[in-house]
């Protein structure tokens, strides 16, 4: 079984600690967790922490709402359930909009389906920002797939991209100037067929699969 809950506490030392206790003790596995303050003050300031859980849910959230360091605790779906796998793109603004263009038409397909998959984009500019970004992938949650989509990439771009793939993240990249091409899974010329491209690689309603093209251009 796996849940998600929502904790609202007071922004002290040892909260995190506090409720990640409660989770072991009824047998609960964190999978993910997420937390930040939400209203800051000198003596009660509050925080909002998010986690997705593998276990039993039985008398869990009972127990935290008990704690007087909590004022609040909701049970929810996982991300997983409601915005599902990320395609992720970055790149320069026009090739982004246009790969977003192919990739949310193609989600729209699968997600009518019962799917769930959902798109995020950043237009970045100079190697430096963009391969901050690529690195950044890999720690993002249910990050399935990269699309670079730019005129020139190369350099540090093309190290990134390589422990990325290294992770067991794909990437594709629009056909451009640079080493990245050379690096990638797959290149593709036209950036509105790059971004279906990535979504029918994370689709389970799709045949398409990137390991069986890898290597080749289109």
């Amino acid at each position: 079984m796996s849940i998600a809950i929502n904790v609202i506490c007071i922004d002290r030392p040892g909260m995190l600690r506090d409720i990640a206790g409660v989770v072991a003790k009824r047998g609960g596995n964190i999978v993910y967790t997420q937390q930040f303050v939400i209203e800051r003050g000198v003596n009660r300031g509050r925080a909002s922490v998010y986690m997705e859980i593998d276990g039993p849910e039985e008398g869990m959230v009972e127990e935290l709402s008990d704690l007087d360091s909590i004022f609040e605790v909701t049970v929810h779906a996982p991300f997983e359930k409601i915005y599902g796998s990320r395609v992720i793109i970055i790149g320069g603004g026009a090739q982004v909009a246009q790969a977003a263009v192919g990739a949310v038409n193609e989600a729209d397909r699968h997600n009518l389906r019962g799917e769930r998959i959902s798109i995020d984009t950043i237009p970045l500019v100079g190697e430096t920002a963009i391969a901050d970004a690529v690195s950044a992938v890999a720690r993002l949650h249910r990050a399935s797939i990269l699309v670079l989509a730019g005129a020139l990439m190369g350099g540090r771009i093309t190290e990134e991209v390589k422990r990325l793939q290294e992770e067991g993240i794909p990437v594709i990249a629009l056909k451009m100037a640079g080493s990245v091409p050379y690096q990638a899974d797959l290149v593709v010329t036209d950036p509105i067929q790059a971004g279906t491209f990535a979504v029918m690689h994370v689709a389970s309603t799709a045949v398409f699969d990137i390991a069986r093209v890898r290597g080749q251009e289109f």
